[in-house]
């Protein structure tokens, strides 16, 4: 019999000394990457920005904006070779706290209708289609649409999961 082990990851805020790892990560993901720049003035600007940290390193991110009780999630990317183990969700769990702890009532994201995988977390999720934004997304045949999408904050939801982890 073989074991396989699933890596653990720990959530800590971003730092300017990780822009390079997220930058690879953002690269090896999209076909039309953030710069590097954007990364540097999320921290500068104080969005809260965190990464999930295994043994081999930086293996995701989140960047989320919150003003005025609403929340966007501006990005969640998970490295290439870390997918399909529930760092997604665990990234998005993040979120969700971080959100909370602002006091956002709403998170709002946009997300690609082809990006399937993202599409289906964010619903699991309790995320709902609210509205299209035309041509929102550059892409190779020309531009694609972004589906906006909601989730109403629920604080005792929230103080569960986390107690879930715990548990």
């Amino acid at each position: 019999m073989v074991a396989v082990l699933e890596p653990e990851y720990a959530l800590r805020p971003m730092q300017r000394g990780d822009a390079e790892s997220v930058f690879e990560i953002e690269q090896a993901s999209y076909p039309y990457p953030w710069t590097k720049g954007i990364f540097f003035d999320c921290l500068r600007i104080g969005y809260c920005c965190r990464v999930a940290e295994s043994d081999c390193g930086i293996a995701g991110y989140t960047i989320l904006s919150a003003a005025a009780g609403e929340a966007h999630l501006l990005n969640l990317c998970v490295a290439p070779d870390h997918r399909r183990n529930g760092l997604g969700q665990l990234l998005l769990d993040g979120v969700l706290i971080d959100a909370c702890l602002l006091q956002a009532g709403r998170l709002f994201l946009e997300v690609r209708p082809s990006n399937k995988a993202a599409v289906k977390l964010y619903r699991q999720n309790d995320f709902h289609v609210i509205g299209r934004r035309p041509e929102y997304y550059p892409g190779p045949g020309g531009r694609e649409d972004a589906l906006v999408m909601v989730h109403h904050i629920d604080d005792r939801r929230i103080q569960g999961r986390r107690g879930d982890r715990r548990g």
